[in-house]
C-alpha cells in the first residue's frame, strides 16, 4: 500500500538533507513527489519511496545505490544512539533508514525527528 510523504518523514529529510549541497538540493526537489510505499515492520520508522521519476531529474550521485546524507542522533543528554541514513538509487531518493546503536535508548523514527529539529 501506497501512503503520502508523512510529516515525520518529510521534516526527517527536510533536516539531513542540506540545503548548500548540490546534490542533496536536486534531492529536496524530489520531495513533493515522494510517497511512501513501506515501512520496516519493527517500528523504526524506516521508511522505503516510491518515486515519480517522470516528474523530476537524477540528483547527480551515480547510477547504483548508495547513502546521499546522514546524520548522527544525539539525545538532549549528549548521547548518540543510533544514526538516519538517506539513500538514493540512481540519482532518485529510495529509503529513509533510522539506525539504532543502542539497547538502552530507544530510537524511532519519531525520536530522530525530535532531537535532529532540536539541535537546529
Amino acid at each position: 500500500m501506497i501512503e503520502s510523504l508523512a510529516a515525520d518523514v518529510a521534516d526527517v529529510l527536510a533536516a539531513v538533507l542540506n540545503a548548500d549541497d548540490p546534490v542533496h538540493v536536486a534531492l529536496r526537489r524530489q520531495v513533493p513527489h515522494l510517497s511512501v510505499r513501506a515501512r520496516c515492520t519493527c517500528g523504526c520508522g524506516t521508511a522505503y519511496f516510491e518515486l515519480v521519476t517522470s516528474e523530476v531529474e537524477p540528483a547527480p550521485t551515480g547510477p547504483g545505490t548508495g547513502v546521499a546524507a546522514e546524520a548522527q542522533l544525539v539525545t538532549e543528554a549528549g548521547e548518540c544512539p543510533g544514526e538516519v541514513l538517506v539513500f538514493t538509487q540512481g540519482g532518485y531518493l529510495s529509503w529513509l533508514e533510522v539506525c539504532s546503536w543502542s539497547d538502552d535508548i530507544e530510537v524511532t523514527l519519531a525520536a530522530a525527528r525530535h532531537w535532529l529539529q532540536s539541535r537546529s
